[in-house]
């Protein structure tokens, strides 16, 4: 609940920490002049300390994260030794494999027990993955609330910011090429059209916009990224080379909605949009004409995400009310189904290859869910901090954001894959709020993360070589 709250102030006020009324000219408010600056003075103060604190609390954060490692290893390897009851699904049903020992039992027998064990764990364990960080993106000027790939054949992400802007970049060059002002509040969400240079962002001036993504690749390179990641300094858009060219107009404006337009995402042939707003509501719009088509009603709180199929007309919709719905549009009439499989706010839905839906939640919970049985969940990720917005890779991989910096990696049926490294040096500095695969780039990068530390990495992710 804390992190939703977070959240919900950082897309009303920003992530600057400064309350709104001190932002205000001398003639919209009635406090005095000495006092406003007083005020300004205080909150300054708290602002250092509470630095000093954040700093703090990294280090021994790390310290944390490294003892927990070890302790995880060492763990794994006692289970390797001496398993003594191993549950998998591997026929769709629930099936179980109980092993015991007996000190009474005799030397030969023991240690046929321990060769069947050492084979069924080698069986069923799931592989390891490496994760390397390649490349750094910066240049915002507040907290990236989303990062997604361009389709394939594109070396190219979108990302949505706090500041007002979406950027795209140059995954090759680390460079951003073009930048899209056009909104008047935070950008939420960014996402390519699936086969034409245009791109469809939302954002909290309670629109969605579509605006042309075609960009210019003749651009100066600059600086090289490898040489940007060893300075380790923080720079905006275009210092130290060109900047990038502003688009300020977008090609249509989708309005409609009440409130806050979180999330937006293209229907399967890119003729058609889905918005998610805090009005309650999810709206499906005609690209070309703008006309809202269908209100999708029945939330019974603000809606945090919106996510479509890639190939079937069907769209998942994620709400604070703890629910998350599945809406079908194959047919003239559409119909919609409610799930309930958490507790606290359903951060973000997303369909994967295999017609699976994978949801996050501020319980601190991930759940994978058959779409032709959502009945219950076929498998149930626990972790230690709320989820953000998951990614699903074509390989079934899924990454997870996490308030508390973290990303980890599972594979559907809930196993722990790897985490990606959060030291100040390598990982994020806050929040991680979105993730997104990108595996058929020429370049090596096949995974991005962004968060409110302002940037954006780029990520390889291989599985170890000793598998």
């Amino acid at each position: 609940m804390k992190s939703s709250k977070r959240r919900l102030q950082a897309l009303t006020e920003g992530t600057d920490g400064m309350p709104n009324y001190l932002k205000m000219e001398d003639s919209e408010t009635s406090i005095p002049p000495v006092f406003r600056s007083r005020l300004h003075e205080l909150f300054s103060q708290i602002e250092k300390e509470f630095d000093l604190l954040y700093t703090e609390n990294l280090n021994l954060q790390e310290k944390i994260d490294i003892l927990s490692e070890k302790l995880e290893r060492e763990s794994y390897i006692g289970d390797r030794q001496n398993v003594d009851y191993i549950e998998f699904d591997a026929t769709g049903k629930n099936s179980k494999v109980k092993l015991s020992q007996s000190n009474s039992q005799k030397v030969k027998a023991s240690h046929k027990l321990r060769v069947q064990t050492s084979k069924i764990v080698s069986s069923f364990k799931a592989p390891t993955y490496s994760c390397q960080l390649i490349r750094e993106f910066t240049g915002h000027k507040d907290g990236i609330w989303d990062v997604t790939s361009a389709r394939p054949g594109q070396a190219l992400i979108g990302t949505a910011s706090a500041d007002h802007t979406a950027c795209v970049w140059s995954v090759e060059w680390g460079k951003c090429l073009l930048q899209y002002t056009g909104h008047s509040g935070s950008v939420n969400s960014i996402r390519f059209h699936p086969s034409r240079d245009i791109a469809l962002t939302s954002s909290g001036d309670n629109t969605a916009h579509v605006w042309q993504a075609a960009v210019n690749w003749d651009l100066p390179r600059g600086q090289s990224s490898e040489e940007e990641l060893e300075g380790g300094g923080e720079e905006s858009l275009g210092e130290g080379g060109d900047r990038p060219e502003v688009l300020r107009t977008p090609l249509i404006e989708l309005s409609g909605h009440q409130g806050v337009v979180v999330a937006a995402d293209w229907l399967t042939g890119g003729d058609h949009v889905i918005t998610a707003s805090w009005d309650r509501t999810a709206n499906l719009y005609d690209v070309e004409t703008g006309d809202c088509l269908q209100v999708l009603t029945g939330h019974d709180h603000e809606l945090t995400h919106a996510s479509a199929h890639h190939n079937a007309r069907l769209v998942v919709t994620a709400s604070r009310d703890t629910t998350f719905r599945l809406w079908d549009f194959r047919e003239p009439i559409h119909s919609v189904s409610v799930f309930q499989g958490h507790t606290e706010s359903v951060t973000s839905a997303v369909f994967t290859r295999e017609d699976k839906v994978v949801s996050g939640s501020d319980d601190r919970s991930v759940k994978v869910w058959d779409v032709r049985n959502m009945r219950s969940a076929l498998a149930t990720i626990r972790s230690d901090s709320s989820v953000n917005r998951v990614g699903v890779s074509s390989a079934g991989l899924i990454a997870i954001p996490h308030d508390n910096r973290q990303v980890r990696l599972f594979d559907l049926q809930g196993q722990r894959l790897a985490r990606l490294p959060r030291s100040s040096r390598q990982g994020h500095r806050r929040m991680v709020t979105s993730v997104a695969w990108a595996e058929d780039m020429s370049s090596n990068i096949n995974f991005f993360s962004c968060g409110f530390d302002r940037r954006i990495l780029g990520w390889s992710i291989q599985p170890s070589k000793e598998n």
